[in-house]
């Protein structure tokens, strides 16, 4: 129990769950040909995350608290653009889409028929493609 609801719960029935994310990490470049050929059964989502961004890490943490499909449903990948910002730059080339960060593209046939950046980041929105 703790203090008037202000520091914390002891008793493990009010804690949270814990949600499992089927994210992909996204670091080599022929990930994007796997991408592009999945797409055409299913959709893909990229969630391009700054690690050093204050920003990007509150949108991911929202993202992840929102989000609520299957692998089945749709492929979820996860690109470090500061780890590996070539293929950040290959993925904004290939799915012709400016760079931004946060981000978030879904491809389906091959392109991008949707993506946001920052708070208008919504993992909702993607029930929308599947």
């Amino acid at each position: 129990m703790s203090l008037f609801g202000l520091f914390g719960s002891k008793n493990p029935s009010e804690e949270k769950e814990e949600k499992n994310i089927p994210w992909r990490r996204l670091v080599s470049m022929e990930q994007l040909k796997e991408i592009i050929e999945v797409s055409k059964g299913k959709p893909v989502a990229i969630f391009k995350h700054s690690t050093r961004c204050g920003i990007s890490r509150m949108v991911i943490k929202q993202f992840e608290s929102e989000y609520d499909l299957t692998d089945e449903q749709l492929q979820l990948y996860y690109l470090d653009l500061l780890s590996f910002r070539d293929i950040s730059s290959e993925v904004g080339i290939t799915f012709q889409v400016l760079h931004e960060s946060p981000q978030l593209l879904v491809i389906k046939n091959g392109v991008s028929v949707y993506h946001a950046s920052h708070s208008a980041i919504n993992a909702r929105k993607l029930a929308e493609f599947v």
